[in-house]
């Protein structure tokens, strides 16, 4: 099984939302939650219109854990998400299959994630680099790992770090 990494580099990320961007608003959004929300795939997936909309605050209810989640939108990936969401229903998902109207599958986010990550020169990326991207960049700014333990709701900081790729 490979492992992947979190994001590094802030100018990688970017250029990854510049190939996201152009591609699709829908892929530029779901990477942009996905790494500024610390929230599990399948959650950010299953998010609707309304979840998400006139909101500074999201609370999301995990699958796995049951746990309630709350992430911070800023005032610019607001009037994103509202630009984006102006023709759709409030009970949409907000991450929808073109074909269907359900949310996207895991596989599809792969296979964006990855087809852009390629276009930018990485290549150890998955469905979980946005969480551990978000993880990463919390801990370079705060060095609270407790925090970030507790929020990914696992057994010790020693294993948070090695989650986030962070060997001392």
């Amino acid at each position: 099984m490979q492992v992947v990494q979190p994001i590094r580099e802030q100018e990688k990320i970017e250029q990854i939302q510049e190939v996201l961007k152009e591609q699709s608003v829908r892929d530029w959004l779901l990477f942009t939650i996905g790494i500024n929300s610390g929230l599990h795939l399948s959650d950010i997936l299953y998010l609707k219109v309304k979840d998400v909309t006139d909101r500074n605050i999201v609370s999301v209810r995990e699958e796995k854990t049951g746990k309630v989640k709350t992430f911070h939108l800023s005032s610019q990936l607001k009037a994103y998400i509202k630009e984006y969401v102006q023709y759709m229903d409030e009970d949409n998902y907000l991450f929808p299959s073109q074909r269907t109207g359900h949310p996207i599958k895991r596989i599809r986010v792969y296979r964006i994630l990855n087809q852009a990550a390629k276009q930018v020169g990485l290549t150890d990326i998955g469905t979980h680099t946005l969480r551990k991207t978000y993880g990463y960049h919390y801990y370079l700014k705060t060095r609270n790992v407790s925090v970030l333990r507790d929020l990914f709701n696992q057994s010790a900081p020693s294993v948070t770090l090695k989650y986030i790729g962070v060997n001392n």
